[in-house]
C-alpha cells in the first residue's frame, strides 16, 4: 500500500481492513499477485455491506445486505450445513465506454457472504425479501428445542 493512500483516504471502513488482511493472507498462501499500487478500487472483489441484528424478545435474527443496482433475480440464497450463503453477480453494462474515467469506485463481479446459522434451524423458517437494493433475511435465533429449560429442585 502506498504511503499516499493514508493522506488521500483518511477514513477506513471495516471492508478496507478485511481487504488488507485478505491481501496479506493471499500473498502467503497463493500464487496470485498482490494488488498493484496503480490498481483501481473497482477491480477489487465486490463485498456487500451487511448489518446483523438479534432481537432476544422476538427470538429473531435479521441480516440486512446492501446490494445496490441488483434485482432479486441476480441474488441467490443457499443453506448448507447450517451456513446461510448470499451470492450473486453485478454486471457491467455492455454499452459502457472504457475510456475517459478519472475515478471508478463502483465494483462489479461475483460476490458471496456467509453466515453461520444456529443449530436446528430449518430452511423453511428462513424468510427473505428485497426492496430497492436492500436484501433482508430473517430467521429464528434459537429453536424451541434449544430454549433453556428450568429444572425445579425437589
Amino acid at each position: 500500500m502506498a504511503l499516499s493512500t493514508f493522506f488521500t483516504e483518511p477514513f477506513y471502513s471495516l471492508a478496507d481492513f478485511d481487504r488488507l488482511f485478505d491481501e496479506a493472507f493471499n500473498a502467503r498462501t497463493s500464487a496470485v499477485a498482490p494488488r498493484q499500487q496503480g490498481d483501481n478500487s473497482a477491480s477489487r472483489p465486490m463485498r456487500p455491506r451487511m448489518d446483523l441484528h438479534e432481537d432476544q424478545e422476538k427470538n429473531l435474527v435479521t441480516a440486512t445486505f446492501e446490494l445496490p443496482g441488483l434485482s432479486k433475480e441476480n441474488v441467490q440464497i443457499d443453506v448448507r450445513d447450517n451456513v446461510l450463503t448470499v451470492s450473486g453477480e453485478s454486471t457491467i453494462s455492455s454499452e459502457r465506454d472504457e475510456k475517459g474515467y478519472s475515478v471508478r469506485e463502483r465494483r462489479y463481479g461475483k460476490f458471496s457472504r456467509s453466515l453461520p446459522l444456529p443449530q436446528g434451524i430449518k430452511p423453511e423458517e428462513i424468510k427473505a425479501s428485497m426492496d430497492s437494493g436492500v436484501l433482508t433475511i430473517t430467521f429464528p435465533r434459537t429453536t424451541p428445542e434449544q430454549a433453556p429449560k428450568r429444572i425445579t429442585i425437589s
